[in-house]
Parts: structure tokens; sequence; C-alpha cells
């Protein structure tokens, strides 16, 4: 079957090259004006707002743990290991390599006494 849809298509290819007249087609492109918008007159827009639903299925993709939304820095912030997954236009960037590290609020200072 294989072989006749191959030969069918070889062959009826061939008869539409021979069937069609080749003459070079030559065409005259005029300019076209295009409103081009700046950067500079860009607002800043807002930020799509992140579904906290998603939260009961998103984890992280390293420890499979959950994660915790902070509405501050707009991240998902997996506490084990200290990571932040960034949130961009409302989509959960859940890439390990743009992860950012995170500081955690361990007091490690010797205590007196």
């Amino acid at each position: 079957m294989f072989r006749h849809v191959l030969c069918k298509l070889v062959t009826e290819t061939a008869c539409v090259h021979r069937s069609v007249k080749c003459s070079p087609v030559v065409r005259r492109v005029s300019p076209v004006c295009v409103s081009v918008r700046s950067f500079s007159d860009l607002k800043d827009e807002v930020q799509q707002p992140f579904d906290t639903s998603l939260l009961q299925f998103l984890v992280c993709p390293l420890s499979k743990k959950p994660l915790r939304y902070d509405a501050e820095t707009n991240e998902l912030i997996n506490e084990d290991l200290g990571i932040a997954y960034p949130i961009i236009d409302g989509i959960p960037n859940m890439i390990p390599q743009d992860a950012r590290l995170v500081q955690k609020d361990t007091d490690t200072s010797p205590t007196q006494g």
C-alpha cells in the first residue's frame, strides 16, 4: 500500500509540474506605512493575577512537595529547598534553572549565656 501511495504521489506531482507553465513572476512591492509603537510608549501593564486554586495541583518539580504562593514577590516558594519559582503573566515558571534561591529566616548567630 505504501508503494502504491508513493507512486501515485510521485506521478501526480510530475504531471502537475509538466502542466504548469514556468514563467518568472515579477511583482513590484510598494512600501507600506506601518505604525510602530516604541517601547517608551508602553505603560506599565498590570500583572495578571495568579489563580491560587492551582496550588492544590502544583508541586515543586524537584522535591514533589507543595508550594506556597507569595503575593508580595509574585512567586511560588518551596520552603524545604529554599527556592522560588517566578510567576509571569499569571503563569508559573516551574523550570528549576529559572528559580531563584531564597534566604531562609533562620537565626544562625551564637547564643550568649
